[in-house]
């Protein structure tokens, strides 16, 4: 019995012994770490970057969309298949797109350092394009599984200079949308996706600053250079003049800003100065050139916020006027070529066309650079019916004039086209008008609907003989020379995040 006892109390003693053991092996619990926090210095959203004190933001939106009576989202039916008004045109187009855009801030002894970039990746339904036929007829789109990548700005601010793709200083903060989602207003300069540059801006305080830049002009700065030699009757009827003969880019566009920012409200004035440099007179070099020419534009630019209308509501303007620079009036995502065809009471006509082309300069064999002046403004007003909805009234006018010299190298290649009594004139003059309804029932998810109406007022007056134009299935015959005019609309979804 004993050793039966010794047994037992040695047994529980080395269970004892091995538990105690186990317990201290235990981990003690750590405290905790935090590994994520919150940065404070420049607003909402931002946290550092664990082990810097660089501070971090994600942001981006998802959007659907449905634009009506148009080929673009979100333009006019200005042209080529959407312009034809016929059973090539498509009635909506649909796009899907997703945003990411990362925004991190350091502070510096000489300031933040900040870096921004901002990608799109985008599905279209796409267009057709069509000889009149069915074995003619292509599509041109994102296809099944396919899609696009865009990008949109990628810069860095350091000291006062801004570096990469950004939006440009000639521009007003709310680029080409005063109180739109319609892309293609008129009236003044608008690069969405932003610019390579080289900018510095100087704060003065109290919301003031002055800036200079020097930004690409190849991607969206230039319109057209035509050599009035190369024009054909095809090309004449879709506003298009001659062979476009941009040369290669030898200077950046020099843009200057002077703005105030405050509580009241902005204003802002801008200068652009846009080098012309063209090709050859002819198909080599030896045929000769024109002398470069400079072109420049000027914009103003004003936006009163918490008028008395509203707590919120907002009053955007703007004005510009410009010579040989007509990017900065027709931005990037208006159209440079009008070709609109409508109904027509003409006896012998076809149908009616209205046509009309945007240009830096145009030149013949042995002259200069003829130079085209602008002018325009667009502006937009939003009403806060109350925190769920809100309402945009907007409208943009532009008015574009070549010089006699021009006009006379332009006419040259048009009235051969003409009927008996018709006149050549390709001044031309866009309007446009447009209201916005935007609902937002819970914070960051908004719906809208945008409808847009545009006339274009071109100054030829009879009739043209046109060619038969293949990738709109226009035949060849008489068209009355009219104004016309399009509506569009666009139905959106957009979550912010």
């Amino acid at each position: 019995m004993n050793l039966i006892k010794s047994l037992l109390l040695g047994s529980a003693a080395g269970l004892l012994a091995m538990g105690g053991a186990q317990a201290a092996d235990l981990p003690v619990k750590a405290k905790a770490v935090e590994y994520v926090k919150v940065c404070s210095l420049y607003g909402a959203g931002f946290y550092y970057i664990p082990g810097t004190d660089t501070c971090i933001k994600l942001g981006g939106y998802l959007r659907v969309e449905t634009a009506l009576w148009t080929n673009s989202n979100y333009g006019g039916a200005y042209n080529s298949v959407a312009g034809a008004e016929n059973r090539l045109s498509n009635h909506y187009q649909a796009r899907s797109r997703g945003d990411f855009n990362i925004d991190t801030r350091t502070a510096t002894e000489y300031g933040v350092v900040r870096t921004f970039f901002d990608a799109v990746f985008t599905w279209t339904s796409g267009t057709t394009t069509a000889s009149g036929t069915s074995s003619g007829t292509t599509y041109a789109g994102d296809g099944i599984s396919g899609g696009s990548l865009g990008v949109y700005f990628a810069f860095i601010q350091f000291a006062g200079f801004t570096m990469g793709k950004a939006i440009s200083q000639f521009d007003a903060p709310w680029t080409n949308y005063p109180a739109n989602n319609f892309d293609g207003l008129v009236g003044g300069g608008g690069d969405v996706t932003g610019v390579n540059q080289f900018s510095y801006t100087a704060q003065f305080g109290n919301g003031v600053s002055a800036t200079i830049s020097a930004q690409d002009q190849v991607a969206y700065y230039q319109t057209n250079i035509w050599n009035t030699a190369g024009a054909t009757a095809a090309g004449i009827v879709t506003g298009v003049y001659g062979a476009n003969s941009i040369g290669g880019a030898w200077a950046p566009d020099i843009v200057g800003q002077v703005k105030v920012d405050q509580a009241w409200g902005l204003a802002q004035f801008s200068v652009a100065a846009h080098n012309n440099h063209a090709g050859y007179y002819g198909t080599t070099e030896a045929s000769g050139h024109p002398e470069d020419k400079w072109g420049w534009a000027v914009q103003g630019a004003l936006s009163i916020k918490n008028i008395p209308t509203g707590a919120g509501d907002t009053l955007n303007l703007q004005a510009v006027y410009t010579d040989g620079a007509s990017r900065y009036n027709f931005q990037s995502l208006s159209v440079t070529n009008f070709a609109m065809y409508g109904s027509s009471g003409l006896a012998g006509a076809y149908q009616s066309i209205g046509f009309a082309g945007v240009s830096d300069a145009v030149y013949a064999p042995g002259t200069g650079l003829q130079t085209p002046t602008s002018w325009g403004f667009r502006g937009g007003f939003t009403h806060n019916w109350d925190p769920f909805w809100n309402t945009g009234i907007y409208g943009a006018y532009a008015q574009f004039k070549y010089n006699d010299t021009g006009k006379a190298l332009i006419c040259a290649n048009v009235t051969p086209l003409l009927t008996a009594g018709s006149t050549c004139n390709p001044d031309f003059n866009i309007a446009q008008v447009g209201v916005i309804t935007r609902w937002t029932p819970v914070k960051n998810l908004t719906f809208s609907a945008d409808v847009t109406y545009t006339h274009l007022d071109q100054k030829y007056s009879g009739a043209i003989a046109a060619p038969a134009i293949a990738a709109v299935a226009k035949p060849a015959a008489v068209y009355e020379l009219k104004d016309q005019d399009t509506v569009s609309m666009l139905l959106r979804a957009q979550r912010n995040w």
